[in-house]
């Protein structure tokens, strides 16, 4: 039975460079993590920066960027869990509307933290981040409906060399916190973790974030 991770977040971080303010919250996975940027808000609307790569790499994300991606969801859609095999993604997400619950997944061959799960929710009014590392499955459900949920990744989709875990993975036993959420006909048939060749998983490095 693959160990289940606690999603109960550790230390912070602070970064002051710059006129905002961007505070990391590390999460129970070593290499994912939360940000939170300060918001300048008054009575005309907010400001706020979503990337800055001098303050990102600061921060730890050295990825270099190449792909943003941006879906609609209604309340009740789980999309995942995704990987990609030969050009691994870092993602960057975030939430502009509605309320979406984050999961990532150490799928990293011998990782001592393989099979363990994290989550944070984003919404459009923490305005917070999730950083993912290559080597990590990814999925996230819609809490509310008609959730636009926006991220950036560190390679380009490849139709070809994308791979999947089942969301409902009773080894993984990950919180959805729903039974039977709106999910596409090819989630729906990915494998369990226990199933997938060790061939077909991303292995770990000691170097790795």
């Amino acid at each position: 039975m693959l160990a289940q991770a606690s999603s109960k977040l550790a230390r912070f971080t602070y970064h002051f460079e710059g006129p905002s303010l961007m505070r990391r919250v590390e999460t129970s996975l070593p290499g994912v993590f939360e940000l939170r940027p300060t918001v300048f808000e008054d009575t005309r609307g907010f400001f706020m920066e979503t990337y800055h790569q001098e303050k990102f790499t600061a921060l730890g994300i050295t990825d270099n960027f190449v792909q943003d991606n941006h879906s609609r969801s209604a309340k009740g859609t789980l999309r995942g869990l995704h990987y990609q095999l030969h050009h691994a993604q870092a993602k960057l997400c975030r939430v502009v509307e509605g309320e979406a619950l984050d999961v990532a997944v150490d799928i990293r061959f011998r990782s001592p933290t393989f099979g363990k799960w994290t989550s944070v929710t984003l919404s459009a009014q923490s305005h917070n981040l999730i950083y993912i590392p290559p080597g990590f499955a990814h999925g996230f459900l819609a809490l509310t409906d008609g959730v636009q949920f926006l991220y950036k990744c560190s390679d380009f989709y490849d139709r070809d060399d994308e791979r999947g875990i089942l969301w409902s993975d009773p080894h993984l036993n990950i919180s959805w916190g729903i039974a039977e959420p709106l999910i596409s006909e090819k989630d729906a048939k990915f494998p369990q973790l226990v199933s997938v060749p060790r061939e077909f998983l991303p292995h770990f490095r000691a170097t790795s974030k």
